[in-house]
């Protein structure tokens, strides 16, 4: 095994193995501290911390890391342009509120009934909630965007990555695993199909990628809790299972087009090899 295969592993091993277990001790911690999970869940931060970690053990690749820095193309990019990036940020954040809107429109299709959350009733200041929700949702993506992503990108395609990230993202989130089947899986679609559409649109995004992945992540976190019940915890069973599957469904529709368009663009070649 070459030097370059253990240091990559490595990073990713230390990555997380303390994005996991710093997760779990401050979800356990949060009881404790009086701050509403409606509000910011404490465990978001455990990623933040496991690239924390990283840098300790290796500053100088942590810096190449976050700066987005990916493996050379065999093309020119023409998405390079100042326009582009700005096009292409823009149709993330906008997929995101595709996502929310397919997910509760099929919901209310299903089930005749559109689910609203009024933000008077969740007990903090929906703009508290809102600035909480984007810092949480970066301490998330800092690590699972902005380090993993990167590094991964280093000896897999730009699809490969993606999927295995939004695994990984998707087993993180532990306690969702508790749920009954249908949840869980309509979870773990979500997120690797939300991990593609990140992946794949984050592409080049350089400076830009931590904004852009957590107003992403904020975008469809604020859509689930106005539009998906989550956070209260009074729907029922079975139509939390539904949304959630829907929600899933939804993810999955809205990355076909950003596979699509690297497919047909003969910029990324999607079939993977070490870089």
């Amino acid at each position: 095994m070459t030097a370059g295969k253990v240091a990559w592993k490595a990073e990713a091993g230390v990555f997380l193995a303390v994005a996991f277990l710093a997760a779990g001790a401050l979800g356990a911690a949060q009881p404790a501290t009086g701050i509403p999970t409606v509000v910011i869940q404490l465990t978001q931060f455990g990623p933040a911390l496991g690239v924390a970690a990283v840098a300790l053990l290796w500053p100088s690749r942590i810096r190449r890391r976050l700066s987005g820095a990916l493996p050379a193309r065999r093309a020119v990019d023409p998405a390079g342009s100042t326009a582009r990036r700005h096009a292409r940020g823009a149709g993330l954040l906008l997929s995101a509120v595709l996502i929310i809107a397919l997910g509760a429109g099929a919901y209310a299709w299903v089930e005749g009934v559109l689910r609203v959350t009024d933000p008077g009733t969740l007990g903090s200041p929906f703009a508290l909630i809102v600035a909480a929700q984007l810092v949480g949702a970066c301490g998330e993506e800092i690590g699972w965007r902005c380090l993993l992503q990167p590094l991964l990108r280093t000896r897999f395609g730009p699809f490969t990555s993606s999927v295995a990230i939004g695994l990984l993202w998707g087993a993180w989130h532990v306690q969702v695993f508790g749920q009954d089947p249908a949840y869980a899986g309509g979870f773990l679609l979500a997120t690797v199909a939300m991990s593609v559409v990140l992946g794949l649109g984050l592409e080049r995004a350089g400076a830009n990628r931590l904004l852009l992945a957590g107003g992403f992540h904020t975008l469809v976190n604020l859509g689930m809790l106005l539009f998906m019940d989550d956070g209260s915890g009074s729907a029922p069973a079975a139509d939390a299972d539904l949304s959630m599957v829907l929600f899933g469904l939804a993810a999955l529709v809205t990355a076909v087009p950003w596979v699509i368009r690297e497919l047909t663009a003969d910029i990324l070649p999607i079939a993977d090899g070490a870089r």
